[in-house]
């Protein structure tokens, strides 16, 4: 994040907890939610010191009171910042996002205020936890792994990719700067030509 905002970059996305983790060893979960509670006490004063606006995605409705509460505090101490925007992916599940989006739009159908016919694109990312902020440019996946795991799925579609051999804990300031190089010598087309061939 002090990366980010010394980079004057506008928007960072961090895949805290997913909505599968639920199925892991109590005792890992319990150290995971002692980690948020640490971030809530330790950090939270200095990222709104500095500006940063945080933003949660996930679902929300099965949440325990007292992490609900922390997320709570987390956006509204900071929903007036205009710095860089977090958004922490806390419960979350890009399928699961998916599933919640289309029950709302079905809603929407349900009660006469939507066309099956009108629905497109842009309802759909608007009935996504993301509406309001752009698709990623970069997603950097760390412990070596490459795959999406279930993450932001629909915002993916046009994203570059950076698989970093480290594990999350170790990943470093010079990581950081390393995946942000890759990704300023791609030639980013959206499923056109590239520049190159364009000129030709």
């Amino acid at each position: 994040m002090r990366v980010a905002g010394e980079l004057g970059l506008s928007y960072l996305t961090v895949f805290a907890f997913s909505s599968e983790n639920w199925s892991r060893p109590r005792s890992e979960i319990n150290d995971l939610m002692g980690l948020l509670r640490l971030f809530i006490r330790r950090d939270l004063a200095e990222l709104h010191e500095n500006g940063v606006r945080i933003r949660v995605i996930g679902r929300r409705d099965d949440l325990e009171p007292e992490i609900l509460n922390l997320l709570n505090e987390a956006e509204q101490l900071t929903l007036r910042n205009r710095g860089t925007n977090l958004t922490i992916a806390f419960n979350y599940g890009g399928r699961d996002e998916m599933v919640r989006a289309m029950q709302r739009i079905a809603e929407q159908v349900a009660s006469g205020e939507l066309l099956p016919s009108e629905i497109d694109a842009s309802h759909v990312e608007g009935a996504l936890d993301t509406a309001c902020l752009p698709d990623p440019e970069l997603i950097i996946r760390t412990s070596g792994e490459q795959r999406l795991s279930n993450f932001l799925l629909w915002q993916a579609a046009y994203s570059e990719f950076v698989f970093v051999p480290c594990y999350w804990p170790d990943f470093t300031r010079e990581h950081f700067l390393t995946a942000l190089d890759a990704f300023g010598q791609r030639d980013r087309r959206f499923g056109g030509l590239t520049a190159q061939a364009v000129a030709n």
